[in-house]
């Protein structure tokens, strides 16, 4: 098991929105010990949901949950926004300047952040994937949409090699990206995605998440998802949730 680095800094792998705070203080949770993913409910009222929440992420996308819909294609609309690589604890992400957007539902929800987990969250078919990428959008009203992108090993993925120059080893490190970057280039050549309704994968887990994941599967070296192994420092995928009366669009 990699090492936990938490390193006292409160944060959130699936939203820059959520957090946990008890008595003026940050409540610490992480992915190991007494502060691992079945623990946290108890850690703070504030993060009761993941305890007691019915439509929970992530989820295992099998058959036997999903229905055939008419969905429309993904409207995709991001620019070369990216602006800061950051290592806080428990995941590295990196900030945008809130320029990109998708349509969802008839409304633009705006890029605000992408991170990475190392193994996947979500499983296909009870399997894992070596990584995981969340890019993590809001409407102008604070509803959260969260695109999924998995990866397998395969070949170099042109892509991180542009972002893993600026890798954030440390925690609490930030790297400005002075470069050109279009977060747009992570996704797989074909969108075809699965839609469902659930939660962040972080304390507080709080639902109502719109979840778009991709069907195609991206491609990582073991060089790349080594880097990002080593900068995370601890599988940091909390287990699947049940469905329960939930279907999976596709």
């Amino acid at each position: 098991m990699r090492k936990l680095l938490l390193g006292g800094l409160l944060a959130f792998s699936v939203s820059t929105f959520a957090g946990g705070h008890s008595g003026g203080k940050a409540v610490h949770w992480g992915y190991e010990g007494d502060i691992a993913p079945q623990y946290w409910g108890d850690l703070s009222p504030a993060f009761i949901m993941c305890k007691i929440g019915k439509n929970q992420s992530p989820i295992d996308i099998s058959k036997e949950g999903l229905t055939k819909a008419c969905l429309q294609p993904l409207e995709v609309n991001y620019s070369a926004d990216a602006k800061v690589f950051l290592n806080n604890g428990h995941t590295v992400k990196v900030e945008t300047a809130g320029e990109s957007y998708i349509v969802l539902d008839g409304r633009k929800f705006y890029l605000r952040q992408f991170h990475f987990h190392t193994p996947s969250e979500h499983t296909i078919n009870g399997k894992h994937y070596p990584m995981e990428v969340h890019f993590v959008h809001t409407d102008r009203y604070g509803n959260i949409a969260v695109v999924g992108v998995l990866f397998k090993v395969g070949k170099r993925n042109p892509a991180l090699d542009r972002l893993i120059p600026y890798m954030p080893y440390k925690v609490g490190e930030k790297n400005y990206l002075p470069l050109k970057f279009n977060p747009v280039y992570l996704f797989p050549q074909n969108r075809d995605y699965y839609r469902y309704s659930g939660s962040l994968t972080t304390p507080p887990c709080s639902e109502g998440v719109r979840w778009v994941v991709f069907k195609e599967v991206v491609e990582v070296s073991p060089e790349q998802l080594e880097a990002f192994e080593r900068a995370i420092g601890v599988e940091n995928n909390r287990p699947v949730q049940p469905l329960n009366a939930r279907r999976i669009l596709y």
